[in-house]
């Protein structure tokens, strides 16, 4: 969902200031507008007109459910641990942008190794639209934390680098189509 709805905070939450980064508490009876609904993720605007995320684990606070994603697959093997790693990185979206980092090009590697008990280390590399992001260590914890919740995962490491520097040239048609650049 991308658009303005007006909400009105059922309890305290947590939020992440955008672009900055920077943590705060919204509190109970406090409005704000809904600017994006993405990946299971929020982005409102405040009264005071900071952007700000509200994590999927805290949509009660909105008074919204948490989105489910269905498509995964069942198996731990480390082909269907890899596709459904590529599932759960195209539920992260930049809180700015209507678009998931796997379409943005922020996502360049993605290893699955085998280990003991049936389990698999997963290995992602990926970069921000900008070094200075204030979101950047926000995309990275959103990424381990929804990879660490996939059946047949072991370890998890999700490194940022900056080389090579993201470019346009990395997004695939549907985001340069999302965003107005076809």
């Amino acid at each position: 969902m991308y658009g303005k709805e007006t909400l009105v905070l059922q309890r305290d939450v947590n939020v992440i200031y955008v672009p900055d980064g920077t943590p705060d508490i919204l509190t109970h009876g406090e409005i704000v507008v809904l600017y994006q609904a993405l990946g299971g993720s929020y982005t409102v605007t405040t009264t005071t007109g900071r952007m700000a995320r509200i994590a999927a684990g805290d949509a009660d606070a909105l008074g919204k459910e948490p989105e489910m994603l269905e498509t995964l697959s069942e198996g731990a093997d480390p082909a269907s641990v890899e596709r459904n790693v590529w599932e759960v990185l195209k539920t992260i979206y930049d809180p700015e942008i209507p678009v998931n980092i796997v379409e943005l090009g922020l996502v360049y590697r993605c290893e699955v190794a085998p280990v003991a008990d049936g389990l698999n280390d997963v290995a992602i590399t990926m970069t921000l639209t900008a070094p200075g992001c204030g979101m950047g260590p926000v995309l990275q914890f959103d990424a381990e934390r929804a990879i660490r919740k996939l059946p047949g995962v072991g370890k998890v490491n999700v490194e940022v680098v900056f080389d090579p520097p993201w470019s346009r040239d990395m997004m695939s048609d549907a985001a340069k189509l999302e965003l107005g650049m076809l």
